[in-house]
């Protein structure tokens, strides 16, 4: 007699977009899938491990930009799963950091789907590590914040003066995620509470190949942001831990084996 087994959809982080990246259990469950629900931001390298024979599915989501509707991708996900299929949702970075998991989990759970969950590399911790910098390094952080700069439809703004001002009394290093459409209103707002000088890093494409960064004082971010076209996907890391990349950028001296830009 045949093992019906009970209908299920695993949320894989698909981390930043190099596959070394991948953990061994993401590799796993991507070879495991009949179908994979793709986001935008998820490398075409890291299909190379899918069957030849699983069906891809492509539910772009990126912040600012035009997007699956997320009921969609919910219904989908439940059919998949009940029609007995593997069903992998093959997500950018984490599922739990900007990932959309929550709203995910709910929805197949209210379904009666089971839900596995596998972490990925979340992009603001590859953008640290493209910089080889410690985002909570102790002589310059007492902790970090990952914040998104894009908000939800109907949802209050962020205050960014309030928040400069909180990671300057607390030494918070600021980990921001889709910011770059927004990046002038950042820039006002954060030096509304950080002085003018604070250095700032945007890495676009952390961990891929195309992958690029510049390091900056807090009042010149707009301006290097569009000096020297960067767009999304980028982060944006603020705070005293860039504080040696800072000196390099000033003395025009590269850092890294990649021979990263910096602009001062």
């Amino acid at each position: 007699m045949t093992q019906v087994l009970p209908a299920r959809v695993t949320l894989v982080g698909a981390g930043p977009g190099d596959p070394e990246c991948l953990t061994l259990k993401a590799v796993r469950a991507i070879a495991m899938a009949d179908v994979l629900l793709v986001d935008d931001l998820v490398s075409e390298a890291v299909l190379q491990y899918a069957r030849t024979d699983a069906r891809v599915v492509y539910v772009g989501k990126r912040g600012g930009c035009a997007s699956t509707p997320q009921a969609f991708i919910d219904r989908l996900m439940v059919q998949q799963a009940r029609q007995g299929l593997r069903v992998v949702r093959l997500k950018g970075g984490d599922p739990f950091v900007f990932g959309r998991a929550g709203e995910e989990i709910e929805s197949l759970r209210a379904h009666g789907i089971e839900v596995e969950v596998i972490n990925g590399i979340t992009a603001g911790l590859a953008a640290a590590t493209a910089l080889q910098t410690s985002l909570t390094h102790r002589q310059h952080a007492h902790g970090v914040v990952f914040i998104t700069g894009h908000g939800s439809p109907g949802q209050p703004a962020t205050d960014w003066p309030l928040l400069a001002h909180t990671a300057h009394v607390l030494r918070l290093t600021l980990v921001i995620y889709m910011g770059i459409a927004r990046v002038a209103e950042l820039q006002r707002g954060l030096c509304s509470g950080l002085a003018p000088n604070t250095p700032v890093a945007i890495v676009q494409h952390a961990s891929q190949p195309e992958q690029r960064h510049v390091v900056v004082p807090l009042d010149g971010l707009t301006a290097a942001v569009d000096r020297h076209g960067l767009g999304s996907p980028s982060i944006i890391i603020v705070g005293d831990v860039l504080r040696g990349l800072a000196e390099i950028a000033h003395h025009g001296r590269a850092a890294g084996p990649a021979q990263q830009r910096h602009a001062a």
